[in-house]
């Protein structure tokens, strides 16, 4: 196939364009830029360039797959979060807009705080909030804990892409679960968990239902069950005085807002994100309130 890199770029976005995906001049560029090896500013250099067929044939194997649903991110193997790049899988979500607010606050939180910070990024997908926030705040350290396999592995890669090793570990763990006494206790607890509930799956996009992971989408009848476990379980794991920040799905933040204040949260709040969605609660633990036993601040280690 004798074809330029501009002539192949212009197939690939009208047939994106025709099937209606309206950002389809740049998911285009994004599929040349995966087939070839090439960075955004490498194809605009050889634009004018033949490429080779391998490259060709590759760029309109990800065509097709775009073009029956798959999400750009799964196909190019990264997103942006926050200005950062990170890898995606379709073991996790792809980190979305929605959740910089999440990670833009518990950066705020952390700088609140004096001297070296922790955070815990429960339910942790790609990592991408905990990775942002530990990227972006001198003195802080991240625990990142998820029960997929995929995730961790997707957290594994992240942590050392952005050279975060020394300041970041991985860990197994259930969110319905009883935190272990041997992660201590932390500064913040960020967490954006399964929060569909279970009937609306069927009718979420195409390009979610099939193909993002549905154990991190279902989040039981009411879409609240990660929530009641998590402010029921988990709070023995956050510092005295340390904060507690939820993502929610739209109509929630006020349910979930009350949960916090039963199990004794104080300042709660509600953000909305930069579309006017309610869309971050958080509460603060008492600083009266003592865990001995959890008081001492160690990191497990995986991998």
């Amino acid at each position: 196939m004798t074809i330029t890199y501009h002539d192949l770029y212009s197939r690939i976005r009208v047939s994106l364009s025709g099937v209606g995906i309206e950002a389809a001049q740049l998911e285009a560029q994004e599929i040349l830029c995966a087939a070839s090896g090439k960075t955004a500013e490498e194809l605009y250099r050889d634009i004018s360039l033949y490429t080779t067929d391998a490259i060709a044939e590759k760029a309109l194997a990800l065509q097709e797959r775009r073009l029956a649903g798959e999400p750009i991110a799964y196909l190019v193997g990264e997103w942006s979060f926050c200005g950062l790049p990170f890898y995606v899988s379709p073991a996790a979500l792809i980190p979305r807009m929605d959740t910089e607010m999440l990670a833009q606050l518990a950066m705020n939180r952390l700088k609140d705080r004096e001297g070296h910070t922790r955070i815990l990024d429960l339910c942790a997908g790609t990592g991408c909030v905990g990775l942002t926030a530990t990227a972006m705040v001198k003195n802080a350290r991240a625990v990142l804990v998820d029960l997929s396999d995929g995730a961790l592995d997707l957290c594994k890669r992240n942590i050392r892409r952005h050279k975060l090793t020394g300041r970041t570990v991985y860990l197994k763990g259930d969110a319905l679960q009883p935190p272990s006494h041997a992660l201590g206790q932390f500064d913040v607890l960020v967490c954006n968990p399964p929060y569909i509930p279970t009937g609306d799956l069927a009718g979420l996009d195409h390009s979610v239902k099939d193909f993002e992971p549905m154990m991190a989408l279902d989040g039981g009848v009411d879409g609240l069950d990660f929530y009641r476990g998590i402010t029921a379980l988990w709070q023995p794991a956050i510092k005295p005085g340390g904060h507690l920040l939820y993502e929610v799905g739209i109509g929630q933040a006020e349910q979930v807002a009350w949960l916090l204040v039963k199990a004794g949260y104080e300042n709660i709040r509600i953000t909305r994100d930069t579309g006017g969605i309610d869309r971050v609660v958080e509460g603060q633990r008492p600083v009266e309130q003592e865990d001995p036993d959890l008081s001492c601040e160690t990191m497990e280690e995986e991998g």
